[in-house]
């Protein structure tokens, strides 16, 4: 690349306040996974604090000097010409975990300067020369392992890798910077809530230093995370009041500092100010007296009473472990008689997971599902696509009979749902389970599963279901379903609508929207009788 070819002048990358505004996050139009990013998400609640009689206040208002500097490129970023590209990589600062491409186009020479720099701490940077790329340097840095117990860790760890390669920049005196996205796929960061992580952290570090930068590029190498920036950006650099208000609709009031990492109020150290004297008197000189530790403890513990914060003073348990406690718990009372289990229904005990659990859980399904080849679980013809309802809503089919006759691998299986359904729950839709025939298999996947499924969802899947048409229910499945509504939630599961005929199907999602299995006709000709008959729509045969 040395000899300018495939090279990329700044010029040509796009701007952020070029990008048409369809990308907006409650845009209607389009594919409707661009759609509604913070539907269910944990951070969409909002502080009565922050709403100035009836306005809310925006934590990312509109700045167009910031968003003059954020550029967007969508591919490879060792063609871009730039004063420094960065490089996610592993302690050893080594080529195998390096950013894909790197060193090939860099050379040789990289490693060998990479070796000498004696490794680099997780949320650290480092800064080497760039060799043959266009970019003048390449910093380095480490992002965090991931693990949804430590969510707050790995996201402060993350967000101090943007910080740090930004402050590296300015320290060597350069002004303009290509970031990937870093994170890798073994270190399994889910890629929406890194890519949060790192506009956020761009935004709150711009508003502090945007007369030392002069552009920052966000870079993607693949589809996804390339419609996922799209659909955060203008929550965190809006571009008019249309998107500044969305925003404020989307994100929590007060969740970060003013870095952008995440705060945990209850972790907070709380020291109140030293008292005022109010001795009006010529000062004392101040009289030497001998003093132990016993002593220095006994003298000064009433003032320090006096002023010190008695919730910070208490004696309290870490929040870590209160929650384990309360989780512990709350285990234990439901397994002090476990209904469910009693009637066979599987076990349902233990406490439901928090917005903030279910949002993680569904963002580490849904990554590794898009990086699974899953064609024979598409092959089964267990879940797939429908037409719309009558009312235009997407409807996405389940074939009872098929799961249970074909799916041997139930993990496998949820992976497959979560990616299928990824696109349907950002907006209304329906789901039509088709019952035929089903009830001749004895292999049912009990309610616990089903309740682990529905907290893999998500609470976009809970709000976003209009209905769950049930065609050819029996009492059995009736009965699964009551369960479901008495032990998992009554939000879905109220959404159900037996159907007990193909023609009263019909009348929420029109015949020719429908692709199903010849047998589910030939089960109403026998369960309805004449009462069922119909015309068959457009048919895949099975």
């Amino acid at each position: 690349m040395e000899n300018g070819k495939n090279v990329v002048s700044l010029d040509k990358v796009p701007r952020w306040i070029d990008v048409e505004h369809g990308s907006s996050p409650d845009d209607e139009s389009g594919d409707a996974s661009l759609c509604n990013p913070y539907s269910g998400d944990p951070l969409t609640s909002i502080s009565g604090e922050d709403i100035v009689g009836n306005r809310m206040v925006s934590r990312f208002p509109v700045d167009h000097e910031i968003n003059e500097k954020i550029r967007i490129w969508w591919g490879s970023p060792w063609t871009l010409k730039v004063d420094a590209v960065v490089n996610s990589t592993n302690e050893n600062l080594d080529e195998v975990h390096s950013s894909h491409g790197l060193h090939a186009a860099a050379g040789p020479d990289l490693a060998e300067e990479c070796a000498m720099l004696g490794g680099c701490r997780t949320g650290m940077a480092k800064i080497t020369n760039a060799y043959k790329l266009p970019a003048r340097r390449v910093i380095h840095t480490v992002g965090p392992k991931y693990a949804a117990k430590y969510h707050t860790a790995a996201e402060n760890a993350l967000s101090h890798c943007y910080r740090s390669c930004l402050e590296l920049l300015i320290e060597s005196g350069l002004q303009s910077i290509a970031m990937d996205c870093i994170y890798t796929e073994a270190k399994n960061y889910p890629r929406e809530a890194a890519a949060h992580v790192a506009i956020r952290t761009v935004r709150r570090f711009l508003e502090k230093q945007k007369d030392e930068i002069t552009a920052i590029v966000f870079c993607t190498t693949t589809p996804f995370d390339t419609e996922i920036y799209k659909r955060l950006l203008p929550l965190y650099f809006p571009r008019d009041k249309h998107e500044e208000e969305v925003a404020i609709s989307k994100l929590p009031a007060e969740l970060w500092d003013e870095n952008g990492e995440t705060v945990i109020d209850e972790r907070k150290i709380r020291i109140k100010p030293l008292p005022k004297k109010t001795s009006k008197g010529p000062p004392q000189a101040p009289v030497d007296v001998p003093v132990t530790t016993v002593g220095l403890a006994r003298r000064n513990s009433s003032l320090l009473a006096s002023y010190l914060d008695p919730a910070f003073m208490s004696i309290s348990k870490d929040p870590d472990q209160r929650r384990k406690e309360q989780w512990d718990k709350n285990v234990e009372v439901r397994r002090g008689w476990n209904w469910a289990k009693f009637l066979g229904f599987g076990d349902l005990a233990g406490p439901h997971l928090t917005p903030s659990e279910e949002y993680t859980l569904h963002s580490s399904y849904l990554s590794k599902a898009i990086s699974l080849n899953l064609s024979d679980i598409a092959e089964m013809k267990i879940v797939y696509r429908g037409g719309v309802d009558s009312e235009g809503r997407p409807v996405m089919v389940v074939v009872g009979a098929h799961f249970l006759l074909r799916c041997l691998d139930l993990e496998r299986f949820i992976f497959y749902v979560v990616k299928e359904f990824e696109p349907l729950i950002q907006k209304p839709y329906s789901i039509i389970y088709v019952h035929s025939a089903a009830s001749l298999q004895l292999s049912i996947p009990d309610l616990g599963w089903m309740r682990r499924l529905q907290e893999i969802l998500g609470r976009k899947h809970q709000r976003n279901l209009h209905a769950l048409y049930v065609l050819h229910p029996n009492l059995h499945l009736k009965a699964s379903i009551l369960a479901l509504q008495w032990f998992v939630d009554d939000v879905v599961w109220k959404k159900v609508v037996y159907v007990d005929r193909l023609l009263k199907l019909f009348r929420y999602v029109p015949r020719d929207q429908l692709t199903i299995p010849d047998f589910v006709f030939q089960h109403d000709l026998e369960v309805n009788g004449g009462k069922g008959q119909h015309k068959q729509p457009i048919l895949h045969h099975y």
